[in-house]
């Protein structure tokens, strides 16, 4: 199985690039859009200069539980930069999400809870809603964050999206959106 199925299988329908977006993407943007894989992972990202994004992480059932994920985690933190991520939001109904949202803050990510991220699909056509988690040596603010993932979002996420999905994507500010209130609401 090559590493586009591995990615298909485990991955919703609608968080999914096409084959052709990606090819495009690490042959284009190949100073900024890496892959890094082995029969047991296949790890997608953004190397901006300052910070890097995971466009997906996907480790084989049979590697789960042996620090593999923890491992590429650890190879993108020596780099010093803050680390972004698009989840799906916890659905108790599917233990993944809870288990991937866990694995996460075990690894020191924070949920970016001020960033909104309504995306419509263009394979589905459905709104899909991810949040945003953020890891950062520094004490990054969730505004920086944000405007981070507006640049990724622009930069990659829409990249050449009409000539190869036959249509654009919304419009940045249709998608993200920030709610500085919401940082300063107190918690229960």
């Amino acid at each position: 199985m090559n590493w586009y199925e591995k990615l298909s299988q485990y991955f919703p329908i609608e968080e999914m690039k096409s084959k052709k977006h990606i090819d495009l993407l690490l042959k284009e943007k190949k100073e900024i859009y890496k892959k890094d894989e082995s029969p047991l992972h296949v790890l997608m990202y953004v190397e901006m200069e300052d910070f890097t994004f995971i466009d997906y992480l996907f480790v084989s059932r049979d590697a789960r539980g042996q620090g593999l994920g923890k491992k590429l985690l650890d190879k993108l933190k020596a780099k010093g930069k803050p680390i972004i991520l698009e989840v799906e939001p916890v659905d108790y109904n599917d233990t993944d999400t809870e288990k991937r949202f866990r694995f996460y803050e075990r690894e020191g990510f924070k949920h970016a809870e001020s960033i909104g991220y309504h995306r419509r699909s263009l394979n589905t056509g459905q709104v899909n809603t991810l949040e945003i988690l953020y890891w950062s040596p520094t004490d990054e603010s969730e505004e920086s964050i944000y405007q981070k993932m507006c640049q990724t979002y622009e930069v990659i996420h829409t990249y050449k999206d009409k000539e190869i999905y036959g249509e654009s994507y919304e419009a940045v500010d249709k998608v993200l959106s920030y709610d500085e209130e919401v940082k300063k609401a107190p918690t229960p």
